[in-house]
């Protein structure tokens, strides 16, 4: 499948004098932030290396007979520097024709970006590098079918016990899943017959899906080492260093029956076409939004009269503790009246449906989200 992704930013809160230079510095401000997102996978080698390398100095200003002591240790980061290694070749690889990933020829990625090009990158900019290599392992390997199982089962047999093949044309049942991550969800659905389109706004998720939907041509094409920078709550040096295989199914290999793609944008900016989804399938993703009731409200609107919104995840409210940003927070009691007032028919309300989020299975650290599942429907006219 090749992805049609199309880029779109937050519109602007003012209207500028001249469109034309607007929308010429609305360019250049996505062109920035792509090459800053290249830029953090292009320096995942560098900056993990410089982190090891703070932890070898460290270990050279302790007294002789600790040094000693730890002599397995600095064997352990010998091999945490190889582990890093294989991952640097792995998102050579997931970055090589990003490109091409929204038709714009002109982002041509430089072979050494260098730091003085006028890039600033973030520590939680390495970070989300790192946090995509735990998405891979959640979305894309065998390792990660427990999560899998956990979070998108019950949304499949949901939807399609809900449009029975033999009453629907499922090729014309047409689901969003809003927050597609890296795209296992809307593949699977697709494997179910329907038409699913994924919407994601994170470049980082973006670069990677585009790769394993349309670049990796066999299973377990690649491996990685996701938790090689999980350096607390290990048992043992091995746990840190677990490599894992991916994809787990090759979707280039192994088509879906239905159609599936993928675009890019902000949710709320980018779909606005009322009465046109049959279904809406939301999965760790309400919980995103600084007004929670937007979402809902955009979902009602763009659902057909008797479709359905299918929701499984925490509310975690990504931006209750970010400073500079503004944020509400309702209560699962609140959100209930809330989706109630808005007109939805709630037909399954369920709590403690126990998830886990790309988690080390190996971890001393072990926690889960008692997540709730809804299906609402949005009444016939």
């Amino acid at each position: 499948m090749e992805s049609s992704s199309s880029s779109k930013g937050h519109a602007p809160e003012t209207v500028p004098e001249d469109p034309e230079a607007g929308l010429i510095e609305d360019m250049e401000e996505e062109r920035r932030n792509f090459f800053k997102i290249i830029a953090a996978f292009k320096y995942y080698r560098h900056s993990s290396m410089a982190e090891l390398k703070r932890k070898e100095c460290f270990l050279e200003t302790l007294p002789p007979a600790h040094q000693q002591m730890l002599t397995s240790y600095r064997e352990h980061l010998q091999n945490q520097r190889r582990c890093v290694e294989v991952n640097a070749q792995v998102i050579k690889q997931i970055i090589q024709d990003a490109n091409c990933l929204f038709q714009n020829a002109d982002h041509n990625i430089e072979p050494e970006l260098q730091p003085a090009d006028g890039l600033k990158l973030r520590y939680q900019d390495f970070q989300k590098v790192q946090i995509t290599l735990k998405q891979i392992f959640r979305d894309w390997s065998e390792q990660g079918k427990l999560e899998r199982d956990q979070c998108y089962s019950p949304i499949v047999q949901e939807i399609t016990a809900f449009f029975n093949p033999a009453k629907y044309d499922l090729t014309k049942v047409k689901i969003l899943v809003p927050g597609a991550g890296l795209g296992r969800l809307i593949y699977e659905l697709a494997c179910q017959g329907f038409y699913c389109e994924g919407n994601e706004f994170s470049l980082f998720m973006l670069i990677a899906s585009n790769f394993v939907l349309n670049r990796c041509v066999v299973a377990n094409q690649c491996t990685i080492y996701p938790w090689v920078h999980q350096v607390v709550n290990n048992l043992s040096q091995q746990n840190q260093l677990v490599p894992v295989s991916f994809p787990d199914v090759s979707p280039t290999k192994f088509p879906p029956k239905g159609t599936m793609n993928m675009v890019a944008g902000d949710f709320l900016q980018v779909y606005r076409d009322e009465d046109y989804w049959e279904c809406i399938a939301t999965c760790f993703f309400i919980d995103c939004a600084n007004n929670i009731i937007e979402f809902i409200e955009v979902i009602k609107k763009i659902l057909k009269p008797g479709g359905i919104w299918v929701n499984l995840g925490p509310l975690l409210y990504h931006f209750s503790d970010v400073p500079q940003e503004g944020s509400i927070e309702p209560t699962y009691e609140d959100l209930l009246e809330i989706i109630r007032s808005l007109g939805f028919i709630i037909l399954k309300n369920e709590t403690n449906i126990v998830t886990t989020y790309s988690q080390n299975p190996t971890s001393m650290h072990q926690s889960h989200y008692n997540s709730i599942y809804l299906v609402c429907q949005k009444p016939n006219n």
